[in-house]
Protein backbone atom coordinates (compact mmCIF):
# COMPACT_ATOMS: atom_id res chain seq x y z
CA UNK A 1 0.00 0.00 0.00
CA UNK A 2 1.32 3.26 -1.33
CA UNK A 3 -0.05 6.61 -0.71
CA UNK A 4 1.19 8.83 -3.30
CA UNK A 5 1.19 11.61 -5.75
CA UNK A 6 3.30 10.35 -8.50
CA UNK A 7 1.33 6.42 -9.00
CA UNK A 8 2.83 5.88 -11.76
CA UNK A 9 5.88 5.41 -9.87
CA UNK A 10 3.95 3.58 -7.21
CA UNK A 11 2.70 1.01 -9.87
CA UNK A 12 6.40 0.64 -11.86
CA UNK A 13 8.26 -0.21 -8.28
CA UNK A 14 5.44 -2.89 -7.97
CA UNK A 15 3.12 -1.19 -5.50
CA UNK A 16 -0.23 -3.59 -5.22
CA UNK A 17 -2.14 -1.11 -3.82
CA UNK A 18 -1.62 2.51 -4.67
CA UNK A 19 -3.82 5.72 -3.53
CA UNK A 20 -3.17 8.70 -5.24
CA UNK A 21 -1.98 11.39 -2.83
CA UNK A 22 -3.23 15.39 -2.84
CA UNK A 23 0.33 16.75 -4.13
CA UNK A 24 4.24 15.64 -4.00
CA UNK A 25 5.11 18.20 -0.94
CA UNK A 26 1.87 16.99 0.60
CA UNK A 27 0.40 13.71 -0.18
CA UNK A 28 -1.45 13.20 2.75
CA UNK A 29 -2.77 16.62 3.62
CA UNK A 30 -3.30 20.28 2.43
CA UNK A 31 -1.88 22.85 4.41
CA UNK A 32 -3.76 25.73 2.38
CA UNK A 33 -7.08 24.44 4.03
CA UNK A 34 -7.94 25.29 7.99
CA UNK A 35 -7.43 22.83 10.31
CA UNK A 36 -10.48 21.50 10.28
CA UNK A 37 -10.63 20.85 7.03
CA UNK A 38 -7.48 19.42 6.66
CA UNK A 39 -7.94 16.89 9.23
CA UNK A 40 -11.23 15.64 7.78
CA UNK A 41 -9.49 15.20 4.52
CA UNK A 42 -6.61 13.33 6.56
CA UNK A 43 -9.44 11.31 8.08
CA UNK A 44 -10.94 10.91 4.43
CA UNK A 45 -7.23 9.75 2.91
CA UNK A 46 -6.93 7.06 6.08
CA UNK A 47 -10.19 5.86 5.48
CA UNK A 48 -9.83 5.03 1.61
CA UNK A 49 -6.61 3.54 2.43
CA UNK A 50 -8.28 1.12 4.93
CA UNK A 51 -11.16 0.54 1.89
CA UNK A 52 -8.43 -0.36 -0.25
CA UNK A 53 -6.62 -3.02 2.07
CA UNK A 54 -9.75 -4.52 2.56
CA UNK A 55 -10.39 -5.01 -0.82
CA UNK A 56 -9.26 -7.85 -3.31
CA UNK A 57 -7.69 -5.52 -6.06
CA UNK A 58 -5.10 -6.48 -9.05
CA UNK A 59 -1.58 -5.77 -8.42
CA UNK A 60 -0.66 -2.14 -9.34
CA UNK A 61 -4.32 -0.81 -8.92
CA UNK A 62 -4.59 2.85 -8.43
CA UNK A 63 -7.67 4.65 -6.10
CA UNK A 64 -8.49 8.04 -5.87
CA UNK A 65 -8.95 9.82 -2.72
CA UNK A 66 -12.40 10.36 -3.20
CA UNK A 67 -14.69 7.48 -4.96
CA UNK A 68 -12.92 5.07 -7.12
Amino acid sequence: MLVTALPTIGVMIGANRVLRGIAITSPTGDPTLSPAEELDLKKSIVSRAIEMMETDVPQGSVWEVKGE
